[in-house]
């Protein structure tokens, strides 16, 4: 097999990276230059036509992408404990929580990213407006989380999963492209400070 990816601050290559070094597989990532715009060179485009990282390129040519779908696949694929959850219960709290950080907590990062962010001004057409306003809804995400978190150290519960590094990535990113967590958010810090002191957080 071959993954291609992108070293960090790339929030989804790093999705990979962590989840395999909770999984303990050695698969080593190819890198693709993002500044050299190689993930939208024709043949990247023949393995993801919509040019984006990671990709999972398997041993017959078959190409799987999208960060979860990559990771659930290796998941399944692989020896040791589940990070999708064990029982259909666990499968689906784990599921619902990938989802509502996807659109919730993730959204308005990446469109504070693509429209407000002076890295992907020459990239894109930008509506700053629209960019600017995504500052709240963040703020609003990372309020909304602080209050999920009430209670339990992990996002899907009790057992660190695929979410916590959905969730990880993108708090990380965000404060890369500048928007940081509110330390006033003690929930949230503290479940910061915990999935970050793992080992695997490094990747």
């Amino acid at each position: 097999m071959i993954l291609y990816g992108a070293p960090n601050p790339a929030p989804n290559p790093r999705r990979v990276r962590i989840f395999l070094a909770e999984k303990g597989i050695d698969l080593p990532e190819t890198p693709v230059n993002m500044m050299k715009r190689e993930h939208k060179s024709e043949d990247f485009r023949a393995k993801n036509t919509l040019g984006q990282l990671p990709t999972l390129e398997l041993d017959d040519g078959t190409c799987i992408s999208e960060t979860v779908a990559i990771c659930r696949y290796l998941d399944e694929t692989n020896p040791g404990a589940s990070l999708f959850g064990t029982t259909p219960l666990e499968r689906a709290t784990v599921d619902m929580w990938i989802r509502r950080v996807e659109f919730q907590v993730m959204g308005p990062v990446g469109n504070f990213w693509r429209h407000a962010h002076p890295r992907t001004a020459a990239l894109l057409t930008q509506f700053k407006d629209f960019g600017e306003s995504n500052r709240e809804a963040y703020a609003g995400a990372r309020r909304w989380m602080d209050r999920e978190l009430a209670g339990r150290p992990f996002v899907a519960g009790e057992t660190f999963s695929m979410a916590d590094i959905c969730l990880l990535t993108t708090v990380d990113f965000a404060d890369w492209i500048g928007l940081p967590l509110d330390p006033e958010h003690a929930n949230l810090a503290a479940w910061h400070a915990r999935v970050t002191a793992r080992p695997s957080a490094g990747a």
